[in-house]
């Protein structure tokens, strides 16, 4: 009797498990389909390893929702598209852009949206879509993706290269090009004296150059200041030039005038004059001698008496 109602006990808690499961499952779908979501879609070119439905979206690295929808395009076998439900509370830009990420080189892969600016416009569904379409870019793990095979190929390349350069051919010679390598710095080692020599000679020739470079540069110097010297002297004669220039410009422009009146009427004009103030110097020259003789004559008339016939 108490065997067979243990079996009864364990079977009544599996029972009741069972059902509060299948309550929990239950509670949660119909939570999640009476969540309310916003809906986009967006559109990428290439392998999308690791999205599939329930993939998560994050806004500038904050989950706002999951793909709810991943297929191919009929129209471009290349490119995939994406259907997101997003929370609607966050806010689309125009200007957003959703891109494929991966939490680190071996993460789960992940959409990440891009905020864009806050003056731009919300994004709607233009006519004839159903969704609006976020922009899409690769991301840097795609652009590696794509360009894996040409870099493995690079790779490839290289190592053949590699390979030939260390062929049995080419490590001989350089085994001979370090043979004479090492004669050559045995000969110069032997040398070293010699070299030592030379190197003082060297610097001792460099001394006596960089003494003659500088006795040259203070010639040069002074050779400068003697040109500056002879300028200014140059300067001085072509000043002294145009002044004499100047001089002989009003001395020509005087002769002319002189000429033009020696030439001229005023000539005639000077000798009237020159007449006519001798004619007034004798005038004077004889009242002076009348005064000397007879000075009251100027006072009193001529009072001498003529004769006077009767």
């Amino acid at each position: 009797m108490e065997t067979r109602a243990n079996y009864v006990i364990v079977g009544a808690f599996v029972l009741v498990c069972i059902v509060g499961l299948f309550v929990a499952v239950l509670w949660v779908a119909g939570s999640q389909y009476r969540e309310e979501y916003a809906y986009f879609r967006t559109y990428f070119t290439g392998a999308v390893t690791g999205l599939g439905k329930g993939t998560v979206v994050r806004y500038n690295g904050i989950d706002i929702g999951h793909v709810y929808d991943v297929a191919i395009d009929d129209a471009d076998p290349k490119r995939v598209i994406v259907t997101l439900q997003i929370d609607p509370k966050a806010k689309i830009h125009v200007d957003s852009v959703a891109t494929l990420e991966s939490q680190g080189l071996t993460g789960a892969t992940y959409v990440e949206i891009e905020g864009g600016t806050a003056t731009s416009p919300l994004l709607q569904a233009e006519p004839g879509q159903p969704y609006p379409v976020i922009p899409s870019k690769p991301s840097a793990l795609q652009l590696l993706a794509q360009s894996g095979p040409e870099m493995v190929q690079e790779l490839k390349l290289a190592g053949d290269r590699f390979a030939d350069l260390l062929s049995d051919q080419n490590r001989k010679a350089i085994a001979e090009t370090l043979e004479h390598l090492s004669a050559t710095t045995a000969e110069i080692d032997s040398h070293a004296d010699e070299f030592g020599k030379t190197l003082m000679s060297l610097r001792t020739s460099t001394e006596t150059l960089n003494r003659a470079l500088l006795s040259a540069d203070r010639a040069i110097n002074t050779a400068d200041q003697s040109l500056k010297s002879i300028d200014r002297a140059v300067d001085s004669i072509q000043t002294a030039s145009d002044t004499a220039n100047e001089t002989a410009e009003k001395v020509g422009r005087l002769s002319d005038d002189t000429d033009k009146v020696v030439n001229g009427q005023a000539i005639t004009q000077f000798t009237l004059l020159l007449a006519q103030t001798r004619a007034l110097v004798a005038s004077v020259t004889r009242l002076s001698n009348d005064l000397e003789r007879e000075p009251t004559k100027l006072l009193f008339g001529d009072q001498r008496q003529g004769y006077t016939p009767k």
